[in-house]
């Protein structure tokens, strides 16, 4: 497959109601569609509604891939959203919605059911209660063989035809705390892995954007973790407050520096904590002074 005049060849395309303006994609956001398995039946709802809620490409159970909006037009997929420091993803994602009912709740031993009232029998559908930080507690529908390898076809193609794209996430990433799409029994790290290869693009971005800091002897560019409630900060694997804690420093800490950078109007530093590296926000510390 391939990228022609911003629809993908050899796949369906049917064109949604909502469709925005030019935009110049540098990510590609998967979610969950939250609704009935009915082949067409999330589709439909995405391609033509009066909320304004569109996207580019609806994967269905058996791999089949619909195009609805083109990917260089903006598709109103992720609400309320940010992304290393940039707010309003809609502005610049792609957004692929895989046919999946979402988190369900137990009705029975045997039975969960979804929030539109829908019933599955566990057993059949490998149904699996999870829990994790970002998506909470529930019961969870895995996804179909078939979605994943369409999945990983689309994104392969989508990152050979549009080469400002850059990056993968899912809806709970980019909406912390609103959204918990996609569910956790999706393979999210082997996707990326697979797509990417094993650089993180947010790791070279975090240095692209920053300049190191070398210890001297006279200035060995310590700084002490300074909360005001006393607390701990929360050292990040990239300086955003999308969901990547590392671990989390009691106040009154020293810790060396390693880079520098301001990332969204925030100046942010990379330190060296418990045997890894993160970034904290620079705010919350104070020069170490001499002894």
């Amino acid at each position: 497959m391939r990228i022609e005049n911003h629809r993908l060849t050899g796949v369906a395309y049917q064109q949604a109601k909502n469709i925005g303006r030019e935009i110049v994609p540098s990510l590609v956001i998967l979610h969950d569609t939250a609704s009935r398995l009915t082949p067409g039946s999330a589709a439909t709802y995405l391609a033509d509604n009066a909320v304004g809620v569109s996207v580019h490409f609806v994967v269905e159970r058996d791999g089949t891939i619909l195009q609805q909006v083109p990917t260089n037009r903006r598709a109103g997929h992720a609400g309320k959203s940010s992304f290393h420091g940039r707010a309003g993803c809609n502005d610049f994602s792609i957004g692929i919605e895989i046919v999946n009912p979402g988190r369900m709740t137990r009705l029975s031993e045997s039975q969960a059911v979804t929030w539109y009232g829908e019933t599955f029998a566990t057993s059949l559908f490998g149904i699996r209660e999870v829990e994790t930080p970002e998506h909470g507690r529930g019961l969870w529908m895995p996804y179909a063989e078939a979605q994943i390898t369409a999945v990983l076809e689309l994104l392969r193609a989508l990152f050979e035809g549009v080469p400002t794209l850059r990056d993968i996430a899912t809806h709970w990433y980019v909406s912390p705390g609103r959204k918990v799409d996609t569910n956790p029994l999706f393979p999210l790290e082997h996707v990326r892995a697979r797509i990417l290869g094993r650089d993180d693009p947010a790791d070279a971005e975090a240095e692209a954007f920053s300049e190191p800091v070398p210890p001297t002897a006279a200035n060995p560019q310590m700084v002490i973790v300074d909360i005001p409630s006393g607390e701990t900060l929360n050292l990040r694997r990239w300086p955003s407050f999308n969901p990547n804690i590392l671990a989390r420093i009691p106040d009154d800490t020293p810790v060396p520096v390693l880079r520098q950078g301001t990332f969204d109007g925030r100046q942010w530093l990379q330190v060296a904590y418990a045997g890894q590296e993160g970034w904290i926000v620079a705010a919350y510390t104070a020069a170490l002074l001499p002894a």
